[in-house]
């Protein structure tokens, strides 16, 4: 599974927006690509600044290629080793502690029902994807020039 959630630095009150995407097995730089060719279309070509960990997809040759060619998408790389760094993390798990909990289904379709819940979960409780950002200790801060988000 691969999740972002987005946060509008120029106007917080559109509230935060969050996607996850399933499929079997791990994801490889083509896969990753092709995911966020979808975050693209879900972010309706928006200016994106996507804060990434260290995986080996995340930053290999093949995907910062792909990157630099895209006009709507910035890397920022975490730190190493600093998962508390990563809002996603919380998501996880927070989806972990609650419909994920003591799951044990028969097919990838019940992980992806369950976690879908959660995000709805999630979706519905506004603060919550607010208070992932919050406990990193990141700030997004308004864009400056326009159109670039910036986190610190």
């Amino acid at each position: 599974m691969a999740a972002a959630l987005g946060y509008h630095a120029g106007d917080p009150d559109r509230g935060p927006r969050l996607c996850f995407h399933l499929k079997p097995g791990t994801y490889d730089t083509p896969a990753l690509i092709e995911v966020l060719e979808q975050v693209k279309v879900f972010y309706r070509g928006e200016q994106v600044v996507l804060v990434w960990d260290r995986l080996s997809a995340h930053w290999s040759r093949a995907m910062r290629a792909w990157v630099a060619e895209q006009d709507w998408l910035t890397l920022e790389r975490l730190p190493a080793y600093a998962p508390e760094l990563n809002p996603v993390k919380l998501l996880w798990s927070s989806l972990k502690k609650r419909e994920l909990a003591n799951l044990a289904g028969d097919h990838l379709a019940d992980v992806a029902d369950a976690t879908e819940q959660g995000i709805h979960r999630i979706n519905r409780i506004q603060q919550l994807p607010w208070s992932f950002l919050a406990h990193t200790g990141l700030t997004i801060h308004p864009p400056h020039p326009p159109n670039l988000r910036k986190a610190q």
